[in-house]
């Protein structure tokens, strides 16, 4: 019933992050299945993935590694002309004899072609006196340098070097092939052993995909499992802080809201009893008056007044007590609103002042007002009439004799700046925290005194509030309190 706005927005928000839980909770259980095929799936794709790269680079490595040893012994074999003026002195001496031999035995085709691009020996004597196009001995007649590479197209590699004679002069280049199919079925070999291993690891794979999955939903049930104990009423129930940053986060926040609402719901509880003991109090005192009355016999007509004025404080007390409930009601309500208008603060807190100044003299007390600059904001002149009303009021009321109260106001481009001091009592350190609670009295039987309901700051602190601005307090014990207030000049939504 009493409730304000930072409570509603607390329990909405309470409300959308219980119901948003929930429904991604129960999709994610329901979806257990799809963490489980994601899962597989992303390690089932690294896997091969991994392993055809794997594939690929052992492939290129020993390919890298034959054409060097292509290259190197066509390099060497070209050496062997070094001693000849021509090609066909070569011949003569039996290069090219020598050249089929070592082709026979290595399985590697040996070509010899003259700067005529005509092929003057093929060991496999298959090409002998053909022109031969080909671009790597294009390149290697045209810049004299060696070239070796290992085709795809053609299943081969190919190393071609120049041959010099022993003057230094190009005779031809040495064309050497070597085809490199057992160099492919090596590999096939390997890659069908990997096969092997990925069918292994596959299982692997899937068996943690399923614990993963399992582990994953078993944090989200028990964390749903806690959210539905709540919902059932268990409100001591918690989530623990274990799981992924997701799941901690929601932890910690769900946690944290259920904490403040049992805060809530103890305030709650303490705020009804608070209100039930003082409307209880005034209806007690009245009806042992009464009782008094009607229990006695031809009760002179003085003290028969003397109880009837007791029993009208008593009721104005009641009075009071309801009206400042009923502003409280009235001010917790979302759409209560704020009849603005432009006001002279100068002119307001004189005319407070003027009006409470017969409540000071009775306690001798001085009031002084200072005003830095004329001060015009957008305000709810009555509700800001109360606030100040009541600040002053208490620093007469809580103030020793012969005591003072400052009021001051400032402003800024912004904001407005109100000062309320004392030389009273002063505030007991244990209670500063809590002077603005509804019903929170300091010293309760002297706020009976004085006529005080406990409701006083807190009503102060909701109009501020109300207003966009702040409150603050700062008091020590027999030296004095100080209330300082800060509104916006503007109202904005």
């Amino acid at each position: 019933m009493f409730r304000n706005n930072k409570i509603d927005q607390f329990r909405r928000k309470h409300y959308r992050l219980h119901v948003e839980f929930v429904r991604c909770f129960r999709l994610l259980r329901s979806n257990t299945l799809k963490m489980f095929v994601i899962t597989a799936v992303f390690g089932i794709m690294s896997m091969l993935i991994a392993f055809g790269v794997a594939h690929v680079t052992y492939k290129n490595s020993i390919l890298s590694s034959e054409t060097a040893v292509v290259q190197t012994e066509a390099a060497a074999i070209s050496g062997d002309f070094t001693s000849y003026a021509s090609l066909m002195d070569a011949e003569k001496a039996g290069i090219y004899n020598l050249l089929i031999q070592y082709s026979s035995l290595n399985s590697i085709r040996i070509r010899v072609v003259n700067t005529n691009y005509v092929i003057a020996s093929d060991s496999y004597s298959i090409e002998n006196g053909k022109t031969i196009v080909n671009s790597n001995v294009i390149k290697v007649f045209n810049n004299g340098k060696s070239v070796s590479e290992a085709s795809q197209t053609t299943g081969n590699i190919e190393a071609v070097v120049p041959i010099n004679g022993n003057s230094g002069e190009m005779l031809g280049v040495l064309v050497m092939n070597m085809d490199y199919s057992a160099i492919e079925s090596f590999s096939e070999q390997v890659s069908d052993r990997t096969d092997t291993y990925g069918i292994i690891l596959t299982t692997v794979i899937l068996a943690l995909a399923l614990l993963f999955a399992n582990i994953s939903s078993s944090r989200y049930k028990k964390a749903f499992k806690v959210v539905e104990d709540v919902a059932s009423g268990h409100k001591d129930k918690r989530i623990e802080m274990k799981g992924n940053t997701e799941l901690k986060d929601f932890a910690f926040h769900f946690n944290q809201i259920m904490d403040q609402n049992n805060e809530l719901d103890e305030s709650r509880q303490e705020f009804v009893s608070n209100v039930s003991h003082e409307l209880k109090t005034p209806i007690t005192s009245i009806k042992v008056l009464a009782d008094s009355l009607n229990m006695q016999e031809d009760v002179p007509v003085e003290l028969y007044k003397e109880f009837m004025q007791d029993i009208a404080k008593e009721i104005d007390r009641e009075n009071k007590i309801i009206e400042d409930l009923l502003a409280l009601v009235r001010m917790d309500k979302k759409a209560s609103p704020l009849n603005l208008s432009s006001v002279n603060l100068n002119e307001l807190l004189e005319m407070v002042l003027k009006r409470l100044k017969p409540i000071a003299q009775k306690k001798n007390v001085e009031m002084l007002f200072e005003s830095f600059r004329p001060v015009v904001a957008e305000i709810d002149e009555v509700k800001f009439t109360q606030v100040i009303s009541n600040l002053v009021e208490n620093a007469i009321k809580y103030n020793v004799v012969d005591g003072w109260v400052h009021v001051s106001l400032n402003a800024d481009y912004q904001y407005f700046y109100v000062r309320v001091e004392d030389s009273g009592i002063g505030i007991p350190m244990e209670s500063q925290n809590k002077v603005f609670e509804r019903f929170y009295r300091v010293d309760k039987a002297r706020s009976r005194e004085t006529g005080g309901t406990g409701l006083g700051l807190a009503i102060v602190k909701n109009i501020i509030l109300m207003h966009h601005g702040t409150i603050k307090m700062h008091s020590e014990e027999n030296i004095g309190t100080t209330f300082t207030l800060r509104i916006p000049l503007n109202y904005v939504e």
